[in-house]
């Protein structure tokens, strides 16, 4: 029974030196202890703090993200309408002037040959001319060729004036 039951000097002892344990360890141990507690504390809350505002600047992002999106879409549709204005307006120009080219072109057309036409109706006219000339010569030659006929001629004439 010995063991069960300490000793006096022995326990006497013991709280000694649980005692200078006890303060050796409050003074060097716990302090060091608590300070890699606290550091560890303040690395994670700093850790935490650092992953809210980078939730938040992510949340912002991706609003900024979603305007500018939108601005980009309308900014699309702005320039698509735009450029189908622009490309409508070029198409009426465009056959604006191409009506007016061809209403030069047939009018340059129709004055060309009004006057190739008035040409040739000089040219048919000459032709005529020198060909009536031609038969009259030979018709009044044969007729003429007697003095009877040339008075019945001169006679005929006067009437006709």
């Amino acid at each position: 029974m010995e063991l069960m039951l300490p000793d006096t000097g022995l326990l006497f002892w013991m709280t000694i030196i649980f005692g200078l344990v006890v303060f050796i360890l409050a003074k060097f141990g716990f302090p060091l202890i608590t300070g890699m507690v606290e550091k560890r504390n303040k690395r994670i809350e700093d850790s935490l703090e650092a992953a809210r505002t980078a939730e938040e600047a992510i949340a912002h992002l991706k609003e900024e993200q979603d305007r500018i999106i939108a601005e980009t879409r309308a900014e699309q549709s702005r320039l698509m309408q735009e450029a189908a204005t622009e490309r409508d307006r070029m198409i009426a120009q465009a056959q604006d002037q191409a009506r007016v080219e061809a209403q030069k072109i047939m009018e340059d057309a129709k004055v060309r040959i009004n006057q190739e036409k008035e040409l040739a109706m000089k040219e048919l006219r000459n032709e005529v001319a020198k060909m009536s000339i031609a038969i009259a010569e030979k018709v009044v030659r044969k007729d003429l060729s007697s003095a009877p006929s040339q008075k019945e001629l001169v006679d005929k004439l006067i009437d006709q004036l």
